[in-house]
């Protein structure tokens, strides 16, 4: 089976202002993220907005995405779910599309243990579609659930067709356990950003790729540090990883906010800053769906602020922005009208 290594975009789902689905901005955003070198798209992931999107939504995102990146990418579609049932149903409508590989998230909130993940989950779904490529996704900060090292290397072995996953543990010694048992023809894709760089350097890790959310506004720029790791260009990687590290630091960005009560911490998860921003720079990106809503305004103070950074030192990575989608970054980024709308007053 094809092996995944390059750089997939964990894709935002555009909406209108009436929060429905805006399908001529998501093909906009497909042949962006194609033109500029994504190897592939993730439909339908948690950036994606999943959760609230309903099935129907979820099959028509991802039809589109496929029929936009046919013979120009790999679709990857997130059918996910914490019902087995539910993630079978999903990936039934993904394989009668055509797509490439299937995103299965850990099953979140009814808690199985890795040992369930595997055999009551995974393991249906890999027996039942074994021509369809299957990329277990494991974020135990998100889903409160984990598929361990020792679980995947069980279905690795079992299914020709379970030889990856994307990994968003955050724990080094959890990748590194990963290869070690899962063996050097297993594709580790990073499901983060920050971690991208180490992941894919690291000897005892060696991940092929990453499925990113930055890449939303830089996939050339994704793109090339994935490509320059690969072709052993390390220092080239280090300085374009670093160069990227401000826009890597507010896919979540956490505050301190005052109220009548006291202070409290706001965290704004993903999606919420990427679309912020995709909106700021004048991409189709739209407002989050409830119960996500918009950031306060010292969580988009800072999502500007790194925005800023990467453009003044190098205005080559938000360039294709303004060309492909014909707006000024110089007045964007500076014009405090263009905040209007985009944060909690």
């Amino acid at each position: 089976m094809t092996r995944f290594s390059g750089c997939y975009t964990a894709l935002v789902t555009p909406f209108r202002q009436d929060r429905e689905v805006d399908y001529d901005g998501l093909k906009r955003l497909v042949e962006f993220q194609l033109a500029q070198g994504a190897s592939g798209i993730l439909a339908c992931g948690t950036t994606g907005e999943s959760p609230t999107l309903d099935w129907s939504e979820h099959n028509k995102v991802t039809e589109h995405v496929h029929a936009h990146s046919e013979g120009k990418g790999i679709t990857i579609a997130g059918t996910g779910s914490n019902s087995t049932q539910e993630a079978i149903e999903g990936t039934v409508h993904a394989a009668h599309m055509g797509v490439d590989a299937i995103l299965l998230v850990d099953p979140y909130y009814n808690g199985p243990s890795s040992l369930e993940i595997r055999l009551e989950y995974v393991a249906p779904i890999a027996r039942a579609f074994p021509s369809l490529k299957i990329i277990p996704y494991v974020i135990p900060g998100r889903t409160g659930t984990q598929l361990l090292p020792q679980d995947l290397a069980q279905l690795a072995a079992e299914f020709p067709n379970v030889r990856s996953v994307k990994e968003a543990t955050g724990d080094l010694d959890n990748m590194r356990l990963t290869r070690e048992l899962c063996g050097k023809d297993y594709d580790i894709l990073s499901g983060d950003d920050d971690k991208t760089f180490t992941m894919m350097t690291s000897p005892d890790i060696a991940a092929s790729g990453v499925i990113s959310v930055t890449s939303n506004i830089a996939p050339r720029a994704v793109s090339d540090l994935v490509r320059k790791i690969r072709d052993g260009d390390v220092e080239g990687a280090r300085r374009l990883s670093e160069i990227l590290k401000p826009l890597f630091d507010v896919i979540t960005v956490k505050t301190v906010e005052k109220s009548p009560y006291g202070n409290v911490a706001v965290k704004a998860r993903n999606p919420l800053a990427t679309k912020t921003l995709m909106n700021l720079l004048g991409m189709p990106a739209g407002p989050c769906r409830q119960p996500l809503g918009r950031m306060t305004r010292s969580g988009l103070d800072l999502v500007v602020q790194a925005a800023r950074k990467v453009h003044e030192s190098q205005p080559e990575i938000l360039a294709p922005i303004q060309e492909f989608f014909g707006v000024d970054l110089g007045k964007r980024l500076y014009d405090e009208r263009f905040l209007e709308g985009l944060y909690y007053r």
